[in-house]
């Protein structure tokens, strides 16, 4: 969802009604669907994603997911066949993620790539393109970038108590490649990087104070990130999964807000 209110809140001239679609498309279908599917191939028994005591998945599921995905990409074409590719193609890719032929999470840097280009950058331009009056392809490329490297400074946070559960499965996550100290240095550097994309792209606009709202808004994640990493480098027990929920409701609620802020600012103020 930061993704989505990140992509409106840089959108000059937005067509409410496809946002609105756009909205639905993505977190009603795609990225249930997408979720759906990869809990079906995994089979947690243990704490997973914000689930501390997962149900073993059905066929169901995997049926729902189809049906959902199916649903999702006809509905697409109501955006713009664009629209409609990225959305098929983010399927696609999800599907190969997770799939047990080919489970593609199971390669540390392959899979992460994946995960960063299609849940930050394909569809930071795919709602971008989506929600504009024009279906605009002109989407700023530092933004694309950003949002693909703030995906990618969060996601392997969200795997780091998952080392043991992720090894008996034969998955060996970013994470687990960097370790507990290594994932945490590692998600540093690329926030430090995004946030340096952010302001470059700002500064050309002439734009500077969205730059610093949003990192007003990343005070508290900050604060939050240096105290658990401190944690953890004395007793790395404390990646567990506890504090990473509080890591992850936290950063989710405070770039959620940072964007929203934007948005109101940018079209209502």
């Amino acid at each position: 969802m930061p993704v989505y209110w990140f992509a409106l809140s840089i959108t000059s001239h937005i067509d409410w009604q496809r946002a609105v679609v756009v909205f639905i498309l993505l977190h009603a279908l795609l990225y249930p669907s997408s979720n759906g599917y990869n809990s079906y191939n995994d089979r947690d028994t243990e704490s997973i994603g914000g689930v501390e005591n997962p149900m073993q998945p059905t066929k169901q599921l995997y049926y729902i997911t189809l049906a959902l995905d199916l649903i999702g990409f006809a509905f697409s074409f109501l955006i713009s066949p664009v629209f409609a590719g990225c959305f098929l193609f983010f399927i696609i890719c999800s599907r190969l993620y997770s799939w047990r032929g080919l489970r593609l999470k199971k390669y540390p840097i392959l899979g992460y790539l994946l995960v960063i280009s299609n849940q930050g950058s394909l569809m930071f331009f795919a709602i971008a393109h989506g929600v504009s009056n024009h279906l605009t392809m002109e989407v700023p490329f530092l933004l694309i970038l950003a949002a693909g490297l703030l995906i990618g400074g969060f996601y392997p946070i969200t795997q780091i108590y998952q080392h043991i559960q992720d090894r008996k499965d034969g998955v060996k996550t970013i994470s687990i490649l960097l370790g507990k100290r290594g994932t945490f240095i590692f998600c540093g550097i690329l926030y430090l990087i995004a946030f340096v994309c952010l302001f470059l792209h700002f500064q050309m606009v002439d734009m500077l104070h969205n730059f610093w709202i949003i990192q007003l808004f990343f005070v508290p994640v900050v604060l939050y990130f240096i105290r658990w990493m401190l944690l953890v480098w004395r007793n790395p027990d404390k990646a567990d999964f506890q504090n990473t929920m509080r890591m992850v409701w936290l950063a989710s609620t405070c770039t959620n807000l940072a964007f929203l802020t934007l948005l109101i600012l940018n079209h209502f103020g």
